[in-house]
C-alpha cells in the first residue's frame, strides 16, 4: 500500500501529464497580450496617417489569432 495521499497522488500523475501547464498558460497569456498591445499600436499609426508595411501588419495579425487559439486549446479538457 502506498502512503502517498490519494489527492496528492491524483494531482502528480496529472502534473506528469502535462509538465509545465501553468507556465504555459502564463506564456500564452503574456504573448497574447503583447500581440493586441503590438496590434493596438500598429492601428494607431495606421490612424495618425503613418505608413506601416503590410507583412507587419499581417504578423501581428496572426500572433492576434495564433496565441489565443494556443492557449484555448491548452485549457483542461475536463474543467
Amino acid at each position: 500500500m502506498s502512503k502517498i495521499d490519494p489527492e496528492l497522488k491524483k494531482k502528480l500523475l496529472k502534473e506528469t501529464q502535462a509538465p509545465f501547464k501553468g507556465l504555459r498558460r502564463i506564456l500564452w497569456i503574456a504573448f497574447s497580450g503583447s500581440a493586441f498591445l503590438g496590434l493596438l499600436i500598429m492601428v494607431s499609426k495606421i490612424a495618425s496617417g503613418n505608413e506601416i508595411q503590410q507583412n507587419n501588419l499581417l504578423i501581428q495579425l496572426g500572433a492576434c489569432a495564433l496565441f489565443p487559439i494556443l492557449f484555448f486549446f491548452d485549457r483542461n479538457k475536463e474543467d
